[in-house]
């Protein structure tokens, strides 16, 4: 592909194409930058089928080279799973440089071009047809930028930190109780109860959202028992944000920036 827009962070360049107006970053730009030894098996092992593709990029010297890319869905996978502490900073730098320079300059018209739209009536009616394409595509990306910023705010909560969290945690993100995030969770078809435990339904169960911890207590008489409990990675956290968001479902963070917009 030849519409290959090359992006420079702390002097490491990303490249990025269009496809189907949607911004896709060259996966091993991104694994470099984000600190993986491994790049192909970060990608692999990281990204989802459905939010990478191979597509032909020239490379130094000319050559069209098969080059994994990936959408935004699968970018936000490598930088959560990254272990280098400026993940989160290039995530803000994505977000707030990147994206809204994708398709900004529209048509650039040289001397030849200027002779081409006085003399060739073809060319006129292919240069507005390319203008529409160009502004159509500024706007979805200016629209996608505007719900990329208020979702980083989400983002760089989460990526700040590791650990394993519970649903109380969670549900207070999103100003709810437990027991009703739970609950809500388990109407979507996300998760299960089975006697004082939750587990995820079989569509979820290899998505690395949870993690089951078991730890001994100690009975009034002495004896000790074992007892599982089931704690959220962050992969999970953004998980569920993604979902809740499809469902209108908003934590109060980006509840209150929406509402000091209106």
């Amino acid at each position: 592909m030849d519409n290959v827009e090359k992006f420079s962070f702390k002097g490491n360049n990303v490249r990025i194409i269009q496809i189907e107006n949607e911004p896709c970053f060259v996966g091993n730009d991104v694994a470099n930058i984000l600190g993986y030894s491994r790049n192909r098996k970060a990608i692999q092992d990281h990204v989802d089928d459905e939010d990478k593709c191979d597509v032909p990029i020239q490379d130094a010297i000319g050559r069209k080279q098969n080059t994994t890319v990936i959408n935004e869905s699968g970018l936000y996978s490598l930088i959560l799973s990254s272990k280098l502490p400026n993940a989160r900073e290039f995530q803000r730098w994505v977000t707030s440089e990147v994206l809204p320079a994708i398709r900004k300059h529209g048509a650039y018209l040289t001397d030849e071009a200027i002779e081409n739209t006085l003399t060739d009536p073809d060319f006129i009616i292919k240069l507005a047809t390319q203008l529409k394409f160009e502004r159509e595509g500024r706007l979805i990306a200016e629209q996608r930028v505007n719900e990329l910023q208020s979702k980083a705010t989400y983002y760089d909560q989460v990526l700040s930190n590791s650990s394993l969290v519970s649903i109380t945690t969670i549900a207070k993100d999103y100003g709810m109780g437990a027991r009703e995030m739970n609950k809500l969770l388990h109407g979507l078809g996300v998760q299960f109860k089975q006697g004082k435990n939750w587990f995820l339904y079989a569509k979820y169960q290899k998505t690395g959202w949870t993690h089951s911890e078991t730890f001994m207590v100690t009975a009034s008489d002495g004896t000790e028992h074992a007892k599982v409990t089931t704690k959220w990675t962050q992969k999970g956290r953004l998980g569920l944000y993604e979902l809740l968001k499809q469902k209108n479902v908003i934590p109060l963070i980006e509840q209150n920036d929406t509402a000091l917009e209106v």
